[in-house]
């Protein structure tokens, strides 16, 4: 790769409706040494509006069309001449990767496919997290349901597929995991989830407590950014993706924790490691995400810029140096925050618990929180969510 540090750089930036595509291409707008393309399969897209996209390319879906989404990802670095692609998602990352050999001019800033399984199958990371001598839930696998004994159960457990996409016959599948706590539940989940007749999948025990994550980059082995964050709401309210955020201090021990299991495999790339930390302190190591997250934006508000700092070193551009990220601050998805509230306003929930998260929603703005996609210098994909919304609520879609 050239290091000429005035080169120009065409990127492009795949999954362009995901929340964490804009953060990217907001992140990287103001580097002058790169043009930055936005691919996605619909005619407009979430990142493709930002006016830090030169250009927005439609394509095949990676998910449902994933030979024609290869074929043109082809053609075009034919064309294009990328000096690197940035998918956002496993299903787009992982494809890619998986037929690297017909790709062979996609450079892109992850590791190898067989270093990305052993943290993204799930009894991958669990064998080499013994090893490592980690905290883990106890846990039993199966190859498919016809070797499942449901009558030796206890529960709560957790039904867990040990890959979150699974590539069967050309075309993806999405996997899901499941908090069981009947074996009638356990039945009919099984009933709906037909994946798991001929593919792997765990049956661990259930851990209280609360989640906890560090989010990392590595370059070559060498660790190169941490951050942490808490989840002040959530969609669904009871746990999901986060709608407000808040930057926090890397837990020191769990940083050691993930340190030691990137080291293991010589990571390259992004992570986000997640931990479940029972009552009692204990932290079990629960699955890695090789992938950038939903909340990005959040650590970049921070002043941790993960896709600055990824692109640079993958293109040997300069950049800032690092330095601590701050702490406090917010980040809030607006609509994905209505829905959370809507949801809230709806459930079984106490009158006074509805009155308090009724007010907490209308707060006045504090200074440290930020709008994830509401932004004054690049309100176009403001818009652009704003519409597809409405459209959503109206049933127009």
């Amino acid at each position: 790769m050239d290091n000429l540090t005035n080169q120009q750089h065409k990127i492009l930036v795949l999954d362009a409706n995901q929340r964490s595509a804009l953060a990217s291409v907001r992140a990287l707008g103001d580097l002058p040494q790169l043009t930055i393309y936005t691919a996605d399969s619909t005619s407009q897209s979430l990142a493709g509006s930002s006016r830090y996209s030169a250009r927005y390319l439609q394509c095949p879906s990676s998910e449902t069309d994933p030979q024609a989404f290869l074929a043109w990802l082809t053609k075009a670095q034919a064309s294009d001449q990328f000096s690197l692609v940035l998918p956002v998602t496993e299903i787009t990352s992982q494809l890619i990767l998986l037929h690297h050999e017909q790709l062979p001019d996609v450079d892109l800033p992850f590791a190898p496919l067989d270093t990305v399984m052993q943290l993204a199958d799930k009894s991958n990371l669990l064998a080499l997290a013994k090893k490592l001598g980690f905290a883990t839930p106890s846990s039993q696998r199966y190859d498919s349901t016809a070797t499942l004994d449901i009558s030796s159960l206890t529960y709560p457990l957790v039904l867990k597929p040990c890959q979150s996409t699974l590539y069967r016959d050309g075309a993806w599948v999405k996997t899901s995991v499941k908090v069981v706590k009947s074996e009638d539940e356990l039945r009919a989940h099984l009933a709906r989830a037909d994946y798991l007749k001929n593919s792997a999948f765990m049956i661990q025990a259930f851990i209280p407590g609360h989640g906890a994550g560090v989010f990392c980059l590595y370059h070559q082995s060498e660790p190169i950014l941490f951050f942490a964050h808490t989840r002040l709401r959530e969609k669904p309210p009871e746990g999901g993706v986060s709608v407000l955020s808040e930057s926090a201090k890397v837990n020191p021990a769990l940083k050691i924790l993930t340190e030691q299991l990137m080291s293991a495999v010589n990571w390259h790339g992004v992570a986000m490691v997640e931990f479940r930390i029972a009552p009692d302190g204990t932290a079990y190591l629960m699955e890695v995400n090789t992938r950038f997250w939903g909340s990005l934006q959040l650590s970049i508000d921070a002043g941790a810029n993960f896709p600055k700092h990824l692109v640079c070193l993958a293109l040997n551009l300069p950049c800032e140096a690092i330095t601590p990220y701050r702490t406090g601050q917010r980040l809030r998805w607006l609509l994905g925050d209505v829905d959370s509230l809507y949801l809230f306003l709806k459930s079984n929930r106490k009158l006074s618990s509805k009155i308090s998260r009724l007010l907490s929603f209308f707060n006045p703005f504090s200074p440290k929180t930020k709008h994830e996609i509401n932004r004054w210098n690049d309100l176009k994909p403001a818009i652009f969510e704003f519409k597809i919304y409405l459209k959503q609520l109206l049933g127009l879609d």
